[in-house]
């Protein structure tokens, strides 16, 4: 394992913020206090993402009673990402989305992101990767619910468009079972396409996140919450405040404590220790 770098840091909000700008901004400023490099977003256009029968179905949430009220619920406008995007650049914090189809991409394209992510469900989606790659912006590729072939097939669309990526070893199960989490699929994934590989989790808590660190991962990206139990699909998988800070600070003294081979070497500050605790040895 070469661990030489600390990964970049992603605080997934996703949909955590449901609905509400003032939930993200404390979203963001969790993030922010805990010296995570970016947040990230989710954006669809509900109506291409979702068919019509999905959406008239039955769905209790905060905003009524069927799915298509709760999705757009979650949704935020352009007024909205024009928010975000000015306190993401007011606290110096990078932000970017996972956009799901090609309109929401287009409408990303508006502001002066560094990033894009494909998410696991939109990897198979040839269309929106190609548009994507065509952007030219490093991009994120998650690999949960994935083949070989899937894999295969994205990083030669991205290959193609000579767009730089790299891919996120990720289970799509939330929260995601410590026996399902296959940690050594990272090497496998760096051995097989040579590229740079990070980790998306979906576990509860942060173990599993800091075992993935010791693969040298070149990213990672949790999913963060004011509160687990708020309402969401996402909020179990999610770290909360304490949480991110402890996942930050436990991963900053991961990457100080891997030092140099140092057999045989005695540390300077264990000399007088070694001189006390050997006196009585006869030489």
């Amino acid at each position: 394992m070469n661990i030489t770098r600390k990964p970049f840091l992603i605080a997934e909000i996703g949909i955590n913020h449901n609905g509400s700008v003032e939930i993200a901004k404390k979203l963001i400023d969790v993030a922010k206090k805990a010296n995570f490099d970016a947040v990230k977003f989710q954006k669809r256009d509900v109506n291409l993402v979702y068919s019509k029968q999905i959406l008239d179905i039955p769905r209790e949430s905060p905003w009524g009673t069927t799915t298509r009220e709760q999705k757009f619920g979650l949704e935020f406008d352009e007024k909205q990402y024009d928010e975000i995007d000015k306190y993401c650049k007011k606290n110096k914090i990078e932000w970017f989305c996972s956009a799901w189809d090609l309109n929401s991409l287009n409408f990303l394209d508006k502001y002066e992101l560094n990033y894009h992510k494909v998410a696991s469900a939109m990897i198979i989606d040839d269309d929106l990767l190609d548009e994507i790659a065509k952007r030219k912006k490093h991009t994120f590729i998650s690999t949960g619910m994935s083949t070989k072939a899937n894999i295969d097939n994205a990083v030669k669309i991205f290959q193609r468009n000579n767009c730089s990526y790299e891919l996120m070893h990720c289970i799509s199960t939330y929260p995601m079972k410590a026996e399902d989490a296959n940690l050594s699929t990272i090497e496998e994934l760096k051995k097989e396409y040579k590229c740079d590989v990070g980790y998306s989790g979906h576990e509860s808590g942060t173990v599993i996140s800091f075992a993935a660190v010791m693969f040298g991962i070149s990213s990672l990206e949790r999913h963060i919450t004011l509160d687990r139990t708020m309402y969401g699909s996402d909020q179990a998988a999610s770290l909360e405040p304490n949480g991110v800070e402890f996942l930050a600070e436990g991963i900053e003294k991961i990457i100080h404590s891997i030092g140099k081979p140092s057999l045989g070497n005695i540390l300077e500050a264990e000399i007088p220790i070694a001189e006390k605790l050997r006196a009585h040895i006869k030489k």
